[in-house]
């Protein structure tokens, strides 16, 4: 095993583990008990951040070279509805997991922090696209743990010489994604309405939000050009570098569905607080790495909307 990917339970991991196995890497995971991961060619363990001694034990074991730190509460909706459990996986995880690295002698593994471009947060005016040196002013609970995440990850870098390359990953979608998160919510809520499982009447939330969105495969492949060619020490921003309201994407999908759909704002979608327009600024991923996305949201949209179909017997 010569990288390890934490948190592989969840979205991204198994984008990430098969982009390793394409790249001839010999990745390992980890989970949660109750997760799932079946991919021939992985090792997959049980690890409990919240345990900084069997993370050291894990790590000892096997020594790999690449660490990919992805475990983390990631839901914007769910950090308001639980703090707690947010600041405990999101800052004290990714602490006991920098603290079990520096207590193995003579191991210097590449680390990759992912953060969230939620970092951001309310911006000045004429900030967008954001650059890495914006200054960051989280606009919710979810946002801050990052922060706090990229701030630690930046200081053991500094003053412990530690190869920590860190991540500000804007909004990525794909099939798989959860449906507490807007494209995946929308594509299977056509998809049902396609599978007449529910009224032709679209739920939505704030639609006058922009988001910068991308495929999580291109994403992935970010993430496995910084491992190779990222400077330790510093963030960078992943995303396609263009905002796109939530309307537009609405839009998008409708433009697949085969139905005549009606669209109905639910005050229980709303979130307490909300940035109007994040986008990325992603020349400092590119001229280091080389790295372009390959996929359109079209493309990746239409992606989500067809497996949902193909699940519920539609295509």
């Amino acid at each position: 095993m010569d990288s390890l990917v934490i948190g592989a339970g969840g979205f991204v991991g198994g984008y990430l583990l098969r982009q390793l196995l394409e790249e001839g890497r010999d990745p390992g995971a980890t989970k949660l008990p109750h997760e799932r991961i079946a991919i021939d060619g992985v090792e997959v363990f049980d690890l409990d951040l919240g345990d900084q001694n069997a993370i050291r034990r894990l790590l000892a074991a096997h020594r790999p070279a690449q660490i990919y730190h992805l475990a983390a509460q990631s839901s914007v909706a769910v950090s308001w509805k639980q703090p707690e459990l947010t600041i405990d996986v999101n800052i004290k995880g990714t602490l006991h997991l920098l603290e079990a690295i520096r207590s193995i002698e003579g191991y210097y593994p590449r680390i990759l922090l992912v953060g969230s471009g939620e970092e951001y947060g309310y911006l000045r005016p004429g900030a967008c696209p954001i650059q890495e040196t914006e200054a960051l002013h989280p606009g919710n609970l979810y946002a801050a743990t990052k922060a706090c995440q990229n701030m630690i990850g930046s200081i053991y870098a500094r003053a412990y010489g530690m190869a920590i390359v860190m991540v500000r990953a804007f909004n990525h979608i794909g099939v798989g994604q959860s449906p507490t998160f807007v494209a995946a919510d929308f594509a299977m809520q056509l998809a049902e309405m396609e599978a007449g499982l529910r009224p032709p009447v679209m739920q939505v939330g704030n639609l006058s939000a922009k988001r910068d969105f991308s495929d999580v495969r291109d994403v992935v492949r970010a993430y496995t050009a910084l491992m190779r060619k990222g400077v330790a020490g510093e963030t960078y921003n992943v995303g396609s570098g263009k905002a796109v309201s939530i309307q537009e994407l609405l839009d998008t999908l409708l433009g697949l569905c085969r139905e005549s759909i009606a669209v109905e704002q639910d005050p229980r979608r709303l979130r307490p607080s909300d940035v109007p327009v994040i986008e990325a600024d992603t020349r400092k991923l590119r001229e280091d790495t080389g790295w372009e996305p390959i996929y359109s949201l079209e493309e990746t949209l239409h992606t989500m909307l067809d497996h949902n179909r193909r699940s519920l017997g539609v295509l």
